[in-house]
């Protein structure tokens, strides 16, 4: 899966080598893969031509495969939506943010529109055809993939609230602290923290904030500073990180299962 998004990437990249010498290496059920693609992979993701050409030949086919997926415009603004929210900028300010990177607001939104058929790709042609784990299942892979459930024994933070979630999404937007705004700084144990406040943490990036959070009777954003030390945790503590590893995996397998056949019912035709 985190292959296939690289690859997204890559292909990408590739395509704006407008000076180098290129050529169709071969067509895809009408989709055309072309020598410069194949060598980005290979540059890029460190893996042998037919390495390249087998993921390429994916990317064609799922394509294919998603060409008839339709996306409403609704769905697309409210993804964008959600994204500005998280990220505490209004629509006009991630505009341009985003012109100042050089992406315009049209490709952009394309962008968004390929990863909204991808999901809906996954979720109908994949995520559908996968059983439920049993506990048995879920404690048997933990047992095998313990390292990839140790997180930070601590986490170190500056803690801002404010009575208003519009006071403090102002803050979080200019970083300049006013009047109804407080802050303190804050050191957690994340043995005694909050499942789903600990998974935001962990998912946020050191020096960045956390979206804005009910509390009460005030609202909060945590600055991470550091986090520190290490704690394996527990079967009970990592149980919904487990079954989110173990779909992850099991995803992997389905989706190259999937193409496996596509694949054999394609014209794939190779010209050099």
């Amino acid at each position: 899966m985190h292959k296939l998004i690289l690859l997204g990437c890559v292909v990408l990249f590739s395509l704006t080598q407008a000076k180098m010498v290129d050529g169709i290496a071969m067509i895809v059920n009408g989709e055309a893969v072309t020598t410069s693609e194949i060598r980005a992979v290979q540059q890029q993701l460190g893996v042998s031509k037919k390495q390249a050409v087998d993921m390429l030949v994916q990317d064609r086919l799922q394509k294919s495969a998603m060409r008839k997926i339709k996306i409403p415009e609704t769905d697309i603004d409210n993804k964008i939506a959600q994204i500005a929210a998280q990220n505490n900028l209004t629509i006009p300010k991630m505009q341009k943010l985003l012109k100042a990177q050089g992406t315009s607001w049209r490709k952009y939104r394309k962008s968004i529109k390929e990863s909204l058929k991808k999901q809906k790709f996954y979720r109908e042609k994949v995520s559908a055809t996968l059983a439920k784990p049993s506990e048995d299942e879920l404690k048997i892979f933990y047992e095998n993939n313990k390292k990839d459930f140790i997180i930070p024994a601590t986490i170190s933070m500056i803690e801002y609230s404010a009575t208003s979630e519009d006071t403090l999404k102002k803050f979080l937007t200019t970083r300049k602290k006013t009047k109804g705004i407080k802050s303190h700084s804050v050191k957690k144990n994340t043995s005694s923290m909050n499942p789903a406040l600990l998974g935001q943490l962990l998912r946020t990036q050191d020096g960045s904030f956390t979206r804005p959070f009910n509390a009460g009777d005030r609202f909060i954003s945590y600055k991470v500073l550091s986090k520190n030390g290490k704690k394996s945790m527990s079967f009970e503590e990592a149980k919904g990180a487990v079954a989110g590893k173990w779909r992850q995996q099991q995803q992997g397998k389905a989706l190259k299962d999937y193409f496996e056949k596509m694949k054999t019912n394609a014209n794939i035709r190779v010209i050099r």
